[in-house]
């Protein structure tokens, strides 16, 4: 589908019918890195909803605004133009950033809260230039620059040997991605607070899964956001990069059902 929703075409996937999931992908990707969970989550009885960020896969590129504020705002609107009151939000790398500016800010409209291989903390001033300077090799040389850089880090070298149609599928959606949302993401990402202190007032579940091979994404933060959380879970999964939920689906969605199933009120 593609909508307008917040002041932009939105493209998203709505399938399944029951409690709502929405899940969030991470940078520089798009909703189809859901699809090895759609089907299942479906089956099982819980409404999926996979949404493009504002800049990346389907989605517009508006010219400017781009903030955690926004991108979270983004997916509140979606929920609103679904009449989806309440929902079980898992956020993947960046879309985990998202997730916490969602909880910071509209807590209310979040059943549960998934973690997938992301973090908490805000970026350091190194971490800030190497996204500045990732952001303007975007725009002026393209998408390509941040396809190689990120290609490096996202699969376990595995996964990288055996499931080689994979690595090539998602590097060609990191080449096709539009730069200047590309870049915008990156400022997006440099631009984001340090979430941390927000975890100990979550007291709602939730679920924090890390990849044992993770290059991009340090098992440090499973930690970090197990031991700041009220009420949290976490599966840590082998054989898996930062691609965890492709690289590991059927371990990555028997965790989720796991989770989903345990919360109550929200099952179907």
């Amino acid at each position: 589908m593609n909508d307008l929703i917040n002041g932009f075409r939105m493209a998203y996937d709505d399938n399944g019918r029951g409690p709502a999931v929405l899940l969030i992908h991470g940078f520089p990707l798009n909703r189809r890195m859901w699809h090895p969970q759609t089907e299942t989550l479906a089956a099982a009885g819980y409404r999926v909803i996979t949404p493009d960020l504002r800049g990346l896969g389907e989605s517009d590129v508006p010219a400017n605004g781009y903030s955690m504020d926004l991108f979270a705002d983004d997916m509140i609107a979606l929920l609103d133009h679904l009449g989806i009151e309440r929902a079980v939000v898992g956020g993947m790398s960046m879309g985990g950033y998202v997730l916490l500016n969602m909880l910071e800010r509209h807590r209310e409209r979040i059943a549960a809260a998934c973690f997938i291989v992301t973090r908490s903390g805000a970026d350091d001033e190194a971490g800030k230039a190497k996204r500045l300077a990732m952001a303007r090799d975007a725009t002026t040389i393209g998408t390509q620059v941040v396809a190689d850089i990120f290609g490096k880090l996202l699969f376990a070298d595995e996964t990288a040997q055996k499931r080689p149609e994979i690595v090539t599928e998602v590097a060609g959606w990191m080449r096709a991605a539009d730069p200047a949302g590309v870049a915008g993401a990156l400022l997006a990402m440099a631009g984001r607070k340090d979430s941390t202190p927000l975890l100990e007032n979550l007291p709602i579940p939730a679920l924090v899964i890390g990849a044992e091979e993770d290059r991009a994404m340090p098992l440090e933060n499973v930690r970090i956001f197990t031991e700041a959380l009220p009420q949290s879970t976490s599966c840590i999964i082998p054989g898996a990069g930062h691609m965890v939920n492709m690289e590991q689906p059927e371990a990555f969605n028997a965790c989720l059902l796991k989770f989903l199933k345990g919360i109550a009120g929200y099952r179907r």
